[in-house]
């Protein structure tokens, strides 16, 4: 068939298509102003516009507008709703759309895309991808977080573990680039970051034997351009923090979260997932690098210029698949450039951006596991939660679960108010070991997880955190553990959703609740997106398989 056949929304499992291609839903290619490495580096500049998974480089998630005020956003009022009808297996929308003049390009699980009318919710094309039977990963975790673009091209990773670029105007297929291999557990689930003429992402599956890396493609052919692999070699710095030589080649490390780019040092900065096997391996002694790490990557070449790891030798899953944040701070009377990362094991960390160096971390949650950071940046363990082979727990047996004190969902930092607000998860769990052996394209869990569910032990909340000193100024409690994300504006606005569909907005410097509305689905994985377009401020949520659209009444 040609590239324009008409593409059937199949009820299908998600690994298996019929049809693949795009449809050209208005008969007219769209006609948009090509975007260019310059337009994405002034990031909001032009408030018409959201151009990368974060809104800019810095990941902040701070959008200057200022029509919608803490007085008049309880008068939001739903505008649309896109609904993709797709079957809701999956957890559906983790996206974040690229908005572009009017238009919102927007990718859903199964990697489905869709370019969308942002006046009226309309879809303008759509696009499936023909994905392989015997999917490994991504045939378990069918998600997807969204576009990368430049030019007239949109860039999509995929669930068999291939690097796409699509015309913007009418969802055409350019080009495909394989990643790795899919039948020995990769995949790929996070939006691409462009940087300058290059295509950044990394790869998923980390739960099973494979090893991690951080890839950079050209935009125009889809060659690659280099490879950073999160395990170093046998005989590489690094390597000798493995016990078993064998585990350099699976031993997981997976990058499947965008990381964020700061232009001045050309440096990028990206978190890397767990060791293999995710939870405690008596074999698996060492800190086990670079997992469970932010490195610093210069864009050009990939080359390593420093890294910090959180938790080594991490025997919880927490991984570092959170996403670093870049600003500038007055520390001390002295101006320092930081990176800051709410981890998955329950500290908050501001480190120089350009040497690594700590400046602080502070734990945020209510964790017995760790409450101090040693001189050698360790956490210094109060509490493993592991239970010894024959044993009972070494101390009290409650940790956080598998998935953290925070994790990937996107957080927000407000410079005006100095407060980085995340999604905080309070839970309690025992981990216990289980000896497992590696198998090809299979989940490779080092033991099992028991979690102790009360509502005085599991629940979550938004926190506002100091970066200086990482005191937490405000909580707002949302209920059940969530995993969606947060959105600030400089008029004072917090967004923010969780697990029962609701999507709420809190003054940005004291936590209380302004407004409110139900959508109906969970909201995970996802934060707002805010533009202007025809002279109104809008804000989006993606919610199930569903994208809904608010603005203020019209000549309000």
């Amino acid at each position: 068939m040609g590239k324009r056949s008409i593409m059937r929304l199949s009820l299908a499992p998600l690994v298996t298509v019929i049809v693949v291609g795009s449809m050209l839903l208005s008969g007219e290619d769209l006609k948009l102003p090509e975007i260019t490495f310059e337009n994405i580096r002034d990031g909001f500049k032009n408030t018409g516009r959201w151009l990368t998974y974060h809104g800019d480089y810095s990941a902040r998630r701070h959008s200057p507008l200022t029509q919608i005020t803490p007085e008049n956003v309880s008068r939001l009022e739903l505008q649309w709703t896109f609904d993709t009808k797709l079957p809701t297996r999956g957890r559906g929308f983790e996206a974040t759309p690229i908005v572009v003049d009017g238009v919102l390009f927007i990718t859903g699980s199964g990697n489905y895309a869709w370019a969308v009318d942002a006046r009226t919710g309309n879809a303008l094309w759509s696009y499936r991808r023909q994905l392989p039977s015997g999917l490994t990963y991504g045939g378990g975790n069918i998600v997807n977080r969204g576009f990368g673009a430049l030019g007239d091209r949109l860039f999509m990773a995929t669930l068999d573990a291939h690097l796409i670029a699509l015309d913007r105007n009418n969802g055409e297929t350019l080009w495909d680039t394989t990643l790795a291999d899919f039948k020995l557990g990769h995949a790929a689930t996070l939006a691409p970051l462009v940087v300058k003429d290059k295509v950044i992402v990394g790869n998923s599956g980390g739960d099973m034997p494979t090893r991690g890396f951080i890839d950079a493609y050209d935009a125009k052919t889809g060659q690659r351009v280099w490879r950073f692999n999160t395990i170093p070699a046998r005989g590489e710095p690094g390597s000798e923090t493995w016990s078993v030589s064998e585990d350099l080649y699976w031993g997981g490390g997976a990058a499947w979260v965008t990381g964020s780019y700061d232009p001045e040092s050309n440096l990028l900065y990206w978190g890397t997932g767990n060791p293999n096997p995710d939870y405690y391996d008596e074999n698996r002694v060492g800190d086990n690098l670079y997992t469970a790490s932010l490195v610093a990557l210069d864009a050009d070449t990939g080359k390593l210029k420093w890294h910090y790891q959180f938790t080594p030798r991490d025997v919880h899953d927490w991984d570092a698949n959170q996403i670093p944040v870049v600003a500038d701070l007055a520390i001390g009377g002295r101006a320092r450039k930081v990176v800051m990362l709410g981890s998955r094991n329950g500290f908050f960390y501001t480190l120089d951006r350009l040497t690594g160096e700590l400046l602080s971390a502070t734990p945020f949650t209510d964790s017995k596991w760790a409450r101090e950071i040693g001189k050698d940046g360790k956490p210094i363990v109060l509490n493993t939660g592991i239970v010894p082979p024959g044993g009972a727990p070494e101390t009290t047996t409650c940790v956080p679960d598998n998935y953290g004190g925070t994790n990937f969902s996107p957080p927000s930092y407000d410079p005006e108010r100095r407060l980085f607000f995340l999604m905080a998860r309070e839970t309690c769990a025992v981990y216990t070991p289980k000896r497992q052996e590696p198998t090809t394209g299979r989940l490779y869990m080092g033991g099992t997880l028991t979690r102790i569910s009360t509502p005085e032990t599991e629940y979550s909340s938004v926190k506002a955190i100091d970066p200086i000193g990482g005191k937490v100024r405000w909580e707002y409690r949302v209920g059940a553990p969530s995993m969606a994300g947060v959105m600030s504006t400089a008029s004072g606005i917090l967004f923010a959703g969780n697990q029962e569909g609701d999507f709420t907005a809190l003054d940005s410097a004291t936590g209380k609740k302004l407004w409110s509305y139900n959508t109906g689905a969970n909201i995970y994985g996802a934060a707002a997106t805010t533009f202007m377009l025809d002279g109104r401020q809008w804000v989006l949520i993606p919610s199930g398989i569903k994208l809904l659209a608010f603005t203020l009444p019209a000549g309000k």
